[in-house]
């Protein structure tokens, strides 16, 4: 089948359908969305403080002028109230200043005359903190209290702090959008020559894989890009662990089945024959100790011969998959050694673990249930276990001593009356 054009390999990728086009596309945008949000977080972060200085400016301007309107007021001076009122106006943003005194009368007043509403953003902004009215009250000699003699009202001109701000807007807000298109194009110029660069030569190499180890690069799943270049490396990568993975899957059903029980699902004669020839030695080199279990369900062929094959085999089911969830380290096997016999591994045990071991399988599967009104023993199904250890040394080759020692344990306990664990003496 031809493939399509879009995964030809070699084909030459056009320049706004490549990589680096999209990523500069993508993070520009995602730099101004990022630019906006922070902009409008640093403008609400900016319109509280702006409050807060317009609150506090206004009132250290109202108290610095407190003594003076108060005396003005005191003395009925409406010269001196007068020059109070022009400093307080020309210190900039006032619409209004008026001073009366402690009979409501206007002494002094200034004022501007152009019409200062603002915007509406002015007004939900500032609009609640333009007003100030401040009581003035004056010391008279040799009096503890102050006593009041007048007040002094000012009002903000609300559309000069709303040209305030937008001033302070528009500076913030250029800085921000400088700062978002240096962002992008830094991380634009990265991408181009950290990854795109980088993933071709990648595509190049991806040849040489080796066949054994393909699942070390999952394939993904590229939804954007399947006419660029990382598309070209999928397609091209696809084909190999295609070919690649037909191999395998045929190795890997050879295994399963040469190394695994048909009938149980757990380890098979080969695979505990294999398996204790590679802990042996290990525990050789290590210096560890090792136990093997051998385990034998009591009485299984009357058994057989009374409830049928078909329930036998369903008991062998269910007897090896409660040995191997007993033996749950995944350091250790349990394997069916033929007929209804099983047998386990546990490396790094000693007798004593090897023992608690056994006890507990041997108390499992008579918790299983099975009936066995053909036992002796139990009206249940039962077994006997045989548990050897051994620490092996330099000398000690093969451990065919220790298997041989735990059949003779399970010999033992066969020939002691069944449904028991006996271990090799210490």
């Amino acid at each position: 089948m031809t493939p399509e054009p879009s995964t030809i390999p070699g084909q030459r990728v056009s320049r706004w359908k490549g990589i680096t086009a999209k990523q500069a596309a993508v993070t520009l945008i995602i730099a101004i969305a990022m630019s906006l949000l922070a902009g409008v977080a640093e403008l609400s972060l900016e319109a509280s403080q702006m409050r807060d200085e317009i609150q506090e400016q206004t009132r250290q301007r109202l108290d610095l002028v407190d003594g003076t309107a108060a005396e003005a007021a005191f003395q009925l001076n409406p010269d001196l109230a007068q020059q109070v009122a022009n400093g307080l106006f020309d210190a900039g943003n006032v619409k209004r200043i008026e001073l009366r005194d402690d009979f409501g009368r206007r002494m002094a007043v200034r004022e501007l005359e152009r019409d200062t509403q603002g915007s509406w953003l002015a007004r939900w902004l500032f609009g609640d903190i333009v007003h100030y009215e401040q009581d003035l009250n004056y010391h008279v000699d040799g009096e503890e209290n102050a006593d009041p003699v007048g007040e002094i009202e000012l009002i903000l001109a609300l559309d000069s702090l709303g040209n305030a701000f937008v001033e302070r807007s528009v500076l913030i807000f250029s800085l921000g959008v400088i700062k978002a298109f240096a962002i992008a194009a830094l991380v634009v110029l990265a991408f181009h020559f950290l990854i795109t660069r980088p993933l071709l030569k990648v595509h190049a190499a991806i040849a040489q894989v080796d066949p054994e180890r393909p699942g070390e690069w999952p394939k993904p799943r590229l939804r954007y890009h399947g006419d660029d270049e990382l598309g070209h490396l999928v397609a091209g990568l696809d084909r190999l662990l295609k070919a690649f993975q037909h191999g395998l899957d045929q190795r890997d059903r050879l295994h399963q089945i040469s190394t695994v029980d048909g009938l149980t699902g757990i380890a098979n004669r080969r695979r505990f024959d294999a398996f204790l020839s590679d802990e042996w030695q290990r525990a050789r080199r290590s210096g560890y100790s090792l136990s093997v279990l051998f385990i034998d369900i009591d009485f299984f062929k009357p058994f057989n011969d009374n409830y049928g094959h078909t329930v036998g085999d369903d008991s062998l089911r269910q007897v090896a998959h409660s040995i191997s969830s007993t033996v749950s380290r995944t350091s250790d096997l349990a394997a069916r050694f033929g007929g209804e016999e099983f047998v386990c591994v546990l490396p790094g045990t000693d007798i004593d673990g090897a023992s608690a071991v056994a006890k507990r399988i041997r108390g499992a599967i008579e918790a299983l249930h099975i009936p066995h009104a053909f036992s002796p023993v139990h009206d249940r199904i039962t077994v006997s276990i045989g548990v050897a250890s051994a620490t092996p040394d330099q000398d000690d080759a093969s451990p065919a001593p220790l298997v041989k020692q735990a059949d003779q344990c399970l010999y033992q306990a066969k020939s002691q009356g069944r449904n028991r664990v006996v271990a090799q003496p210490d």
